[in-house]
C-alpha cells in the first residue's frame, strides 16, 4: 500500500519547483547539444547514462529491480510511451524553436486531466479547478506568444506536430503509471523500465536512421550529457515518479505549467533576454491557475 495524499503539501511544492526549474533547462540544453549529437543518439546516451544510475542507486539502497511482481508488461508499456516521448522531442528540436516546442508539450496536464477520472473517481476536477487548468495553459502561451510573429520557415510545422505527439505521449505515460501495477511500485524500479527500455528502443533507432555518432566528445558534449542523464532524467525523474505515486496526478501535472516559464527566465538570466511585461503577466496567470487547480473542494455525493 503506498501512503496517498488527497493534497499537495509543502514538501510537495518545493520537490515540484525543482524539478520544474531542472526541466526548464533541459530543452534549451538539448538543442544546443544537437550539433555535436543527432538527437536520437544524443537521447539514447541519455536513457542509458540514466539506468545505469537508478540501477546503482537501487543495488546501493537495496531495492529489487529485477523480482517478479507482474510490473513487467506494464513497465514495456510505460517504456516505449517513454521512448516515444523522447523520440519526438529531440527530432522536433530540429524543426522547431525550444519555445514552441516547449509550449506544446505542456499540453501533457490536460491528457492526465482528461484520462484521471477513468482511473480514480476521487481525481475529478470541478469546474473551477478546471477552470485553472485552462488559465494556466492560456497563460503559457500569452508568454511565448511574443516571438511567434517571426515568419518560420522550412518544416517547422512537423516540429510543432512532434511536440503536440510527445505531450500526449507523456500524459499517457502518467496515466499508465497510475492505472497498472507500476502504481504499487517502487519510483525506482518505474524509472528503470522508462529508461532501460528507452535506451533499447532508442539505441536500435538510432543507426536505423543513419546518425553518425561522434568521433570527438568534448568537455561541453561530456557537460550537457551529465546534465540530461544524472540531474535531469535520473534525480529529477525519480524524485517526479515518487510525487506520482504520493500525490494526485492531476494537480501534480497542473505544477508543470511552470517550466517553460524558467525556461523564459533562464533565457533572461543566462542570455541577457529582456523580461517583458506580458511574461510578467504569464507569472501572474500561471501561479493563478495553480491556485485554483490545488484549492480544495469539499467531497460532492454521488
Amino acid at each position: 500500500m503506498t501512503d496517498r495524499r488527497a493534497h499537495l503539501d509543502s514538501r510537495a511544492v518545493v520537490l515540484l519547483l525543482a524539478c520544474c526549474l531542472l526541466w526548464g533547462l533541459q530543452q534549451i540544453v538539448a538543442k544546443a547539444t544537437l550539433p555535436s549529437m543527432p538527437p536520437m543518439a544524443q537521447a539514447a546516451v541519455r536513457s542509458l547514462v540514466a539506468a545505469a544510475a537508478v540501477s546503482a542507486w537501487s543495488a546501493w539502497r537495496g531495492i529489487p529491480l529485477f523480482q517478479r511482481d507482474g510490473t513487467g508488461a506494464a513497465g514495456l508499456l510505460a517504456g516505449l510511451l517513454f521512448a516515444g516521448e523522447f523520440l519526438c522531442i529531440y527530432v522536433g528540436l530540429g524543426y522547431t524553436t525550444a519555445s514552441r516546442l516547449v509550449v506544446l508539450l505542456y499540453l501533457s496536464p490536460f491528457v492526465v486531466a482528461a484520462g484521471m477520472p477513468f482511473i480514480s473517481r476521487a481525481e475529478r476536477l470541478a469546474p473551477l479547478q478546471v477552470g485553472g487548468l485552462v488559465l494556466g495553459f492560456g497563460a503559457v502561451v500569452v508568454a511565448f506568444s511574443e516571438g511567434w510573429g517571426v515568419a518560420g520557415q522550412g518544416q517547422r510545422w512537423v516540429g510543432d506536430l512532434l511536440a503536440v505527439l510527445a505531450a500526449v505521449l507523456w500524459g499517457a505515460t502518467t496515466l499508465a503509471i497510475r492505472a497498472t501495477r507500476l502504481a504499487s511500485a517502487s519510483a525506482e524500479k518505474t524509472l528503470f523500465y522508462q529508461l532501460a527500455v528507452s535506451a533499447i528502443a532508442l539505441g536500435v533507432a538510432s543507426p536505423l536512421a543513419g546518425e553518425a555518432w561522434p568521433a570527438r566528445w568534448g568537455a561541453a558534449l561530456w557537460g550537457s550529457l551529465f546534465f540530461q542523464s544524472i540531474v535531469v532524467a535520473f534525480a529529477s525523474y525519480l524524485v517526479w515518479f515518487w510525487l506520482v505515486r504520493h500525490y494526485p496526478a492531476t494537480r501534480l501535472a497542473s505544477f508543470t505549467f511552470l517550466t517553460p516559464l524558467f525556461g523564459l527566465l533562464f533565457g533572461w538570466l543566462l542570455l541577457g533576454e529582456t523580461v517583458t511585461p506580458r511574461l510578467v503577466a504569464a507569472l501572474a496567470g500561471v501561479a493563478t491557475g495553480i491556485w485554483l487547480v490545488n484549492r480544495r473542494t469539499v467531497p460532492r455525493r454521488d
